[in-house]
């Protein structure tokens, strides 16, 4: 019976192992198209719980020659691959490692003359352990809702797109009521209006962190919500102990200048 137990448990460290690896390996592979320079966009995303990383590269090629290639890099591979789009003002190519678990893929579309690609590589078998979201309100009617997370920067950032069965004003309100109900406090409202719509961004903070909120109306009972979590209460968004650290730094430094003058004096 111990052997049994002992021998399962040993496969599924095996088996924790290979899909570390795999995730691993999967941040350094994604779709590259020769002679651009791909930018990423982030580090590690989360998107919908799934584990995404993505970047971006400008070429003067035509769309159908970019598309063209992945196509045939990957079926040259033997990894099935689908191509979508007109091939001249969009287009989508997309691959399965089926083995791997990671599906590739290449959005691309036309802007100022050149092809501009966006990169995506995607883990099919690996989600991202399910996590409360603070400051992101979840609210009553929400037709469609998307989370995104970032892990690279300091203070790290969550993000929640929404479509809302409501009207403008009345999701403003649950907002902020979600909001106070978790302690944060509101420290900032603008309106505006963008093509004859209404729009609102509400900023709320607290100890540490903020919410940055934005409302657009869709229709008289339609709300687009857009919602950003930092890890931050400053302005500029910078985590606090990396602003202490950053002052401090700056001080020490200022320290060492006033002693290196003349007579050591600031």
């Amino acid at each position: 019976m111990w052997s049994t137990a002992s021998s399962t448990l040993h496969r599924l460290g095996l088996l924790g192992v290979l899909l570390v690896a795999l995730t691993a390996g999967a941040e350094q592979e994604l779709p590259v198209y020769p002679g651009a320079v791909h930018t990423r966009i982030g580090k590690d995303l989360v998107i919908a719980g799934e584990y995404y990383r993505l970047a971006y590269f400008t070429t003067d090629d035509s769309m159908e020659k970019v598309a063209t290639y992945f196509e045939k890099h990957w079926r040259g591979l033997g990894y099935p691959t689908v191509v979508e789009g007109d091939l001249r003002e969009e287009a989508v190519v997309s691959a399965l490692y089926t083995r791997e678990g990671l599906q590739r893929g290449v959005v691309l579309r036309r802007h100022l003359g050149k092809t501009v690609g966006f990169s995506a590589l995607r883990d099919l078998w690996v989600r991202a352990p399910r996590k409360d979201t603070p400051g992101l309100v979840k609210l009553e009617g929400t037709l469609f809702s998307q989370d995104i997370t970032t892990r690279d920067d300091p203070g790290g950032s969550r993000s929640r797109s929404s479509l809302v069965k409501g009207a403008l004003d009345e999701v403003r309100r649950q907002v902020s009521e979600g909001l106070t109900q978790q302690g944060f406090a509101l420290v900032r409202q603008t309106g505006s209006k963008q093509g004859g719509e209404e729009r609102f961004t509400l900023e709320h903070a607290r100890n540490g962190e903020q919410v940055v909120t934005t409302l657009s109306r869709v229709d008289g009972e339609t709300t687009a919500l857009l919602q950003m979590w930092l890890g931050s209460d400053r302005p500029d968004a910078v985590p606090n102990d990396e602003a202490v650290r950053q002052s401090r730094q700056a001080w020490e430094q200022q320290q060492k200048a006033a002693q290196a003058r003349p007579g050591g004096a600031p």
